[in-house]
């Protein structure tokens, strides 16, 4: 219910904020039918995640996973996009907020299309600091802040700009922009903003490293900090992906890393949760690219999240080091080296010197969040972040204003990611009910029929003098007119302008277009557009391709016209061989089961279960045990003092009074059919109690039958199962009553049953070793919660906490130091050397090697409580394979992408939460359960699921069955039909997402991927190497959509120029390169095969990546082939580059190009030819 009812609740959302946290938030909204306005203070969205050159602890490319997310944001219909814009002023209440919205002049309107030639001709280019690089490269007063900024236009600084500051400049950048886009008039802007609800999700600042004298930020110039080293290693960045020292940019040999700057001392005493992850992902980064020695300098090794102790542990097998302390720092005067005294592990003072040192710095509230609270009427905490509760934490204080990410506390990508679509989720609950519809929906005319010949149109851009002054666009254009079924073709300034998409849509209808081919820049970036001209012309939107001549052409061979116009010409001839085997593709729907199935009654379960009825729908909730609350019920307090049996109880009666949710206990899954949208879970109860409602004889229904089975359908399943405490088999647990594991001795404290002398405890006890190598999280947290309640209970009680690191990350490292303060002993020891138990005469005997006093100590204690691991569910593994989904190698549920896809599996529909996912603290669990109810809400709230159009086609007559294909596919998309006594595959087009790894293995060419088909493929082969150059090689290049073709547009954006010899097919992923692509390229006449995907770990689909290296480098492979047909195997070359690496993508063309050069023709090139 929203505050007033005075007023009907407005169907839109605020979400201030442009990062990875605003981005989802409003993407989920927008999905929903909720009108958005995203609200940024920067010029571009992006946040710092943009900023990142990997991710932790898969190393993925940041850009790469990012950008597609920036490029929906910019597509959605539903979202408004407010940049370079500020909150002035928030009025009214929840469901209908009145907000004032300053929106900065950019002194750039909406034609600006993004060319660059303004900021070539500025005056001041080159001048002042790139705020994106972090001051380590230039710009001038007009620029673009990154090369994938969104939105993609120029801004023009008003602090530096000599027009807007002194009336005096040449106006260079008005002669050179020929769209008319720089508007020196232009004002600032006050917007009047009408919404339902408000999500912040500002993100952070880092801290200020020149407040800390003694690390010498700003005064020794070899001290950097770590946002600066990350734009060093990034491929786009100003050094192109190599860290150089700042005294003389030279590669360093020597790196040290020092954590805890400007976090855990008495400025900021909360940990920043994500230091120590990013430092060793740094120095990973660095040593596999630089031959640089790295250490790491340290007090507790943080490595809480699920994979990251795993991660620790290759980083220690890569021999970067480890130094427990925290050292000082001095200046070499000559050679601006670092010399770092310390203390050693064997107690000896040292010291080492460096050549550079990162300063790992902490995550601090933004500098306006005061503003913000003044603003909008929300509590800021100790520290100025967002006040959150444990029970609420996406909740920012105030009824309609919500909260995600950094700006409630520090937290890492996939935190934040999570908290976005937990925002949004309760946004639109809150909402549920409204319904002023700012969304206007587009209608489109019929679509026409083509006809059986071909009629295409070919329109060749100029994009200003990007193209047209490289490239002879009238020539290209004349060229054009010749190739078959071409019946119109024409030259534009600029092709994405509104006046050349009217001049497209009249030749359409004038000429009787069918097909068309638009030859400008990337279609990354600007295929949609294009698609939605034809679809408003009535064309079918896959009747279309796009020749990249700028991006790939006229920005990477400006030095080489006349080449750069012959490729741009082979370009164009094979997107016309490609557009002229297109057909209509059809983007079919189906019906979605407008209720949840969700697995699990424990806390997650239920905050799940109740969201998604409280947004009404229908809800089956099934668990396993007997009665509702998991593994809740076993604890009884929390850190921030929470009265945690009220919150459970509450949620237990709301769950159970709630008419829209079925309870199911005493129930267990036997089988789970169906898709997305369409799901059947067969279960059977052996107690014979479903459908447990809370009435006055407390059961609805009962059937005395022992066993009552039941089908149940959903649209969507949420799997909340939980995990559980490990049961030691180590420190004699079992054989004394006073050796217990924390959820034992809290169930004693709550009943103040605990009165002793002294206490020891043991943390990781089965983790974080060989068995269990990972981090249980909530260990060290509730160690100290337990031994806080201790001491509150009897404060003359004597404890000891044994421990390798203490994890209280976040704002919990206060009670750290609170148990510190109040006597509580904590003794480090070595992870190889465990304490030891004994029991002597009934006494209990703890002994450990201290690590700092390098001696023995030895207590006796009349408890020893032991932190164990927690664990997967026995019945984790029957249930995974019941859903197809995968697990992790700990045994925990596998998710879709660990950092941006924390909440979905692989297999659409099918969500995950809480401990099932990981183990985590009840925060951590509310907030993925509602981030799980949001995303499979956003199914249950469209009611229709859509196919995908560039999908697999099985011909099952042509099908023998083989199920080759099956095995392959990553979402479970295939099955086998046994129905009829012919057996063959079915592709079910709902959960295909069109990667092509089948069709690669059918040995019978059964499978057929649309849009991207064999014959359009092979055809684009035969265009491109129609004419070979005797003097010159001739590369064709397979590259896969997300990765290496956007790596060669970042090479284009940067103008990082490479030879002209290269022609590039974009497929959806490298998985879907056939061997026959790069054979029929060969015995054609080119004398190298390029393929490029996504780096190992990143692939788009999952494993497409693995299978193409498998087909190219393992046994009996392509390369294999190749020499057997008596070619030089360097003729092909397999290149992983990423979206980031547009240096390495020009670097890897030169270096093949040579290669081939040195190689000579390809013999099979002259035997045509003869």
């Amino acid at each position: 219910m929203v505050a007033s009812e005075k007023q009907e609740p407005v169907h839109s959302v605020i979400v201030v904020g442009g990062g990875i946290g605003g981005m989802q938030a409003a993407l989920d909204l927008a999905e929903s039918g909720f009108k958005i306005y995203l609200i940024e203070k920067n010029p571009s969205i992006g946040g710092t995640m943009a900023q990142l050159d990997k991710t932790f602890p898969t190393n993925d490319c940041s850009m790469c996973i990012l950008s597609p997310k920036m490029v929906d944001v910019s597509r959605h219909q539903n979202i408004e996009l407010l940049t370079n814009s500020e909150i002035e002023k928030i009025d009214g209440f929840a469901g209908n907020f009145k907000v004032t919205v300053r929106k900065k002049a950019r002194y750039i309107n909406d034609k600006c299309v993004g060319c660059g030639l303004c900021a070539e001709k500025c005056v001041l280019k080159n001048k002042f600091p790139n705020e994106f690089d972090e001051g380590l490269r230039k710009r001038g007063a007009i620029y673009i802040p990154f090369p994938q900024a969104v939105p993609l236009k120029y801004i023009v600084d008003k602090e530096q700009c000599l027009f807007l500051k002194h009336g005096k400049c040449a106006q260079s950048c008005i002669k050179a922009c020929n769209a008319n886009a720089i508007d020196f008039e232009q004002k600032d802007e006050e917007i009047k903003l009408n919404a339902g609800a408000i999500i912040f999700a500002q993100g952070f600042e880092e801290f200020d490293a020149g407040k800390k004298y003694q690390y010498g930020y700003g005064r020794y110039k070899n001290v950097v900090i770590s946002i600066e080293a990350e734009r060093m290693m990034c491929a786009s960045g100003p050094s192109n992906g190599i860290v150089l020292r700042p005294s003389d940019n030279k590669s360093p040999k020597k790196i040290g890393f020092i954590q805890c700057v400007g976090s855990r001392d008495k400025e900021n005493e909360y940990c920043s949760s994500v230091c120590c992850m990013y430092s060793t992902k740094e120095a990973m980064i660095i040593k596999e690219h630089q031959d640089a020695e790295c250490d790491v300098f340290y007090i507790d090794m943080r490595a809480y999240g699920k994979d990251f102790e795993q991660y620790i542990e290759r980083a220690k097998n890569m021999n970067i080091k480890y130094h427990r302390c925290m050292p000082s720092i001095e200046e070499v005067r000559d050679s601006k080296n670092l010399i770092l005294t310390y203390e050693a592990e064997d107690g000896k003072i040292e010291q080492s010197v460096f050549d550079m040192i990162v300063l790992a710095v902490g995550l601090c509230p933004p500098k306006d969040s005061k503003k913000i609270a003044d603003v909008s009427g929300i509590e800021l905490n100790n520290y100025g972040f967002c006040r959150t509760i444990e029970t609420a934490p996406v909740e920012a204080g105030r009824e309609g204003i919500y909260v995600c990410g950094a700006f409630s506390g520090p937290k890492d990508i996939p935190e934040t990611v999570m908290q976005a679509s937990a925002a949004a989720s309760k946004a639109k609950t809150l909402l549920s009910g409204s319904k002023i519809n700012f969304v206007e929906e587009k209608k489109h005319p019929s679509e026409k029929e083509t006809g059986s010949e071909p009629r295409i149109g070919v329109f060749v851009c100029h994009c200003g003098i990007n193209i047209g002054g490289v490239v002879n666009v009238p020539d290209v254009m004349n060229y054009a007119k010749t190739l078959p079924n071409v019946v119109y073709s024409s030259e534009n300034t600029y092709s994405c302008s509104q006046d050349t998409q009217k001049k497209i849509k009249d030749a359409i209808e004038n000429y009787n277009l069918n097909r068309v081919v638009v030859a400008a820049c990337s279609p990354r970036t600007h295929e949609p557009l294009f698609r939605e001209t034809l679809v408003e012309s009535g064309l079918n939107q896959y009747l279309f391709e796009m020749a990249n001549i700028r991006d790939h052409c006229s920005w990477v061979h400006s030095h080489e016209p006349v080449k750069a116009t012959e490729k741009a010409k082979d370009l164009v001839k094979m997107a016309v061989a490609k557009v002229n085997l297109a057909v209509p593709l059809k983007i079919t729907t189906s019906e979605v089961i407008r209720s949840a199935l969700v697995i699990g009654g424990g806390v997650s379960g239920m905050t799940a279960a109740l969201e998604i009825a409280n947004q009404g729908y229908d809800v089956s909730l099934i668990e396993r045990d007997s009665e509702l609350g998991g593994n809740l019920k076993n604890v009884h307090y929390t850190l921030t003092d929470q009265d945690i049996s009220k919150f459970l109880n509450n949620l237990i009666a709301q769950v159970t009074n709630n008419d829209l949710i079925k309870i199911y206990t005493n129930t267990e899954i036997k089988s789970v059919e169906g898709y997305v949208g369409d799901f059947t879970v067969n279960t059977e109860n052996s107690c014979g109690i479903f459908n447990l409602k809370k009435t006055t004889s407390f059961f609805n229904t009962i059937n005395l039958n022992n066993t009552n089975k039941d089908t149940l359908k959903g649209g969507v399943i949420i799997v909340a199962t939980g995990a559980q405490e490990y049961e030691p088999r180590e420190f004699m647990y079992g054989t004394n009553s006073g050796i217990l594991t924390q959820s034992e001795f809290e169930e004693k404290l709550s009943k103040k049953e605990v009165n002793a002398k002294r206490i020891a405890m043991i943390q990781c006890v089965g983790s974080r070793n060989d068995e269990k190598p990972y981090c249980s999280r909530i260990c060290c947290n509730v160690a100290i919660k337990n031994a806080l309640k201790v001491k509150e209970q009897n404060p003359d009680t004597e404890i000891f906490v044994l421990y390798k690191d203490i994890r209280t990350y976040g704002f919990n490292e206060k009670f750290y130091k609170e148990a510190r303060e109040k006597g509580i002993i904590f003794i480090g020891h070595e992870k190889d050397k465990q304490p030891n138990v004994s029991v002597e005469g009934g006494k209990i005997y703890v002994e450990v090697e201290d690590r700092y006093l390098h001696a023995n100590i030895k207590i006796d204690v009349d408890f020893l409580v032991l932190s164990s691991a927690i664990i997967p569910r026995a019945d984790t593994h029957n249930l995974s394979e019941m859903l197809k989904v995968p697990l992790t190698q700990n045994g925990f549920f596998l998710e879709a992408h660990m950092k941006l896809r924390p909440v979905d599996f692989a297999t659409e529909g099918i969500f995950i939460c809480g401990m099932a996912h990981s183990p985590k603290l009840l925060s951590e669990s509310i907030s993925q359960s509602l981030a799980a109810a949001g995303r499979a809400s956003i199914l249950l709230t469209k009611g229709i699921v859509q196919t995908e159009a560039v999908s697999s086609e099985i011909d099952s007559e042509k099908c023998i069955a083989c199920g080759n294909c099956i095995v392959i596919c990553p979402y479970n998309a295939l099955r086998m039909n046994r129905d009829n006594e012919k057996h063959f595959v079915e592709s079910n087009p709902l959960l295909c997402k069109g990667c092509g790894a089948c069709s690669v293995v059918c040995p019978v060419k059964a499978i057929t991927m649309k849009n991207f088909t064999d014959i359009q493929i092979n055809s684009m082969i035969r265009a491109a190497l129609e004419t070979i150059p005797e003097d010159e090689p001739k590369i064709i290049g397979f590259v896969c959509n997300w990765c290496s073709y956007a790596g060669a547009d970042n090479a284009g954006v940067s103008r990082f120029q490479y030879p002209p010899n290269i022609r590039l097919i974009r497929v959806m992923c490298s998985g879907r390169i056939e061997p026959e692509f790069i054979y029929n390229a060969l015995l054609l006449g080119a004398d190298g095969v390029l393929i490029g995907g996504c780096h190992i770990n990143d692939c788009h689909y999952i494993s497409g990546n693995v299978h193409a290296e498998k087909r190219i480098k393992g046994r009996n492979s392509i390369k294999d082939y190749v020499k057997d047909a008596g070619l030089d195997e360097k003729r092909v070359r397999l290149e992983w580059v990423s979206a980031a690496e547009g240096q390495r993508f020009a670097d890897v063309i030169r270096k093949f190009t040579e290669e081939l050069k040195n190689l000579g023709p390809n013999p099979l090139k002259l035997k045509l030819k003869s």
